[in-house]
């Protein structure tokens, strides 16, 4: 059975262009002309050719490809074995790029774009790639975990630590005006409470009153958010989350 040079490019995915560069190099001359001299490639053609765009995957440049098929110590067998091995080696290479890449992807899930040594400077011990999978679990599939990871992405060690400073300040004013003897639902707190929630706004995400409650009660139910507020001042989570739902009450 022969096939035309349009068949064979169809059945190869490549152009008639390249069958009859291939033809005019000699490295895949078919084995038939009709009557009008065009070309015809019978079954042993298209195994060459199968062959030949085995090698040139691999990235083999044609003249080796010619050398190798030519080579008549080399039976179909031993092509066979040989791209085997050279495919399982292009696997194991590509499967460490993925893993390097994979890596990469995890290191940057929350859009901590820093070397290590500025991460710890600017978080310490705590370290956010530890908490990445758990935040993307719990909150991956809405706006504010996306809008927060296209602003955190571009972040620079200066932003974060500006950033930190931001909020160590506003810990410190909500500390004062704790020893001052005001309530939480004092106008003092609640202005301080409205001021986390714009911090929020201007640097991760939109922060609405309902979402801003849902964090005051994280903070008191999570017992990693009430020992970071705790280490402030005693009851500083329990003040900061009936400051921020006193907040909610007088701007709903």
């Amino acid at each position: 059975m022969s096939h035309s040079v349009g068949q064979v490019a169809g059945y190869a995915g490549i152009t008639v262009r390249t069958l009859h560069h291939y033809d005019e190099i000699g490295l895949l001359v078919p084995s038939a002309r009709n009557h009008a001299g065009h070309r015809r490639y019978g079954d042993e053609d298209l195994d060459r050719l199968q062959q030949i765009l085995f090698y040139r995957e691999l990235g083999f440049p044609l003249d080796e490809v010619a050398a190798l098929l030519d080579d008549p110590a080399t039976d179909p067998q031993e092509h066979l074995r040989r791209q085997y091995d050279l495919l399982r080696s292009r696997i194991g290479r590509l499967q460490e790029m993925a893993a390097a890449v994979e890596h990469a992807m995890e290191a940057r899930k929350m859009g901590i774009n820093l070397t290590p040594e500025e991460k710890f400077e600017v978080f310490g011990e705590f370290d956010p790639d530890d908490h990445a999978e758990e935040v993307e679990e719990r909150w991956g599939t809405t706006d504010a975990y996306r809008q927060s990871q296209r602003r955190t992405a571009a972040y620079t060690k200066e932003d974060w630590l500006r950033i930190q400073g931001e909020a160590h300040d506003l810990n410190m004013r909500f500390a004062a005006l704790m020893e001052s003897g005001a309530g939480p639902e004092s106008a003092a707190a609640m202005d301080l409470a409205e001021e986390h929630r714009q911090q929020i706004v201007r640097n991760y995400y939109d922060c609405s009153l309902e979402i801003h409650t849902c964090l005051a009660e994280m903070y008191v139910s999570d017992e990693r958010f009430t020992a970071t507020f705790e280490a402030v001042k005693a009851g500083y989570a329990a003040y900061l989350r009936e400051a921020i739902l006193a907040n909610a009450i007088r701007r709903a």
